[in-house]
């Protein structure tokens, strides 16, 4: 199966369970694995036969800037929901991390895939 990469998106958002964490916004970084055909889009050189990244990209940073999750495993979650919407996506696996949140860690977060049913 074919994939579409969007690596190390950074978004804005309010993210965590304690009140600092809920106080102010703060980096959430994405990484997005999108399972889909992309013969066709290859063959005729048209976007609108295969998955717009930067249209994806753009749902999922406005998403996390206005959702206010407190867990990163429900953010993950929303986002796999949102991209399997798109037609020619077959199946996604999504990467939320939040940098800096755990002290001597460069970031900490959850990776999950799911498939259309």
């Amino acid at each position: 199966m074919d994939q579409i990469l969007i690596k190390d998106l950074l978004a804005r958002g309010v993210i965590g369970i304690s009140d600092k964490e809920r106080s102010q916004p703060q980096d959430i970084l994405f990484n997005i694995v999108i399972f889909t055909d992309i013969r066709e889009a290859g063959a005729t050189d048209d976007i609108e036969k295969s998955v717009n990244y930067r249209t994806v990209s753009k749902q999922i940073l406005e998403y996390a800037s206005r959702i206010g999750r407190f867990t990163v495993e429900a953010l993950a979650e929303d986002v796999a929901r949102m991209i399997l919407e798109y037609p020619r996506v077959l199946g996604v696996r999504v990467r939320v991390e939040k940098p800096g949140a755990v002290r001597f860690s460069r970031s900490v977060g959850v990776e999950i895939e799911r498939m259309r049913s």
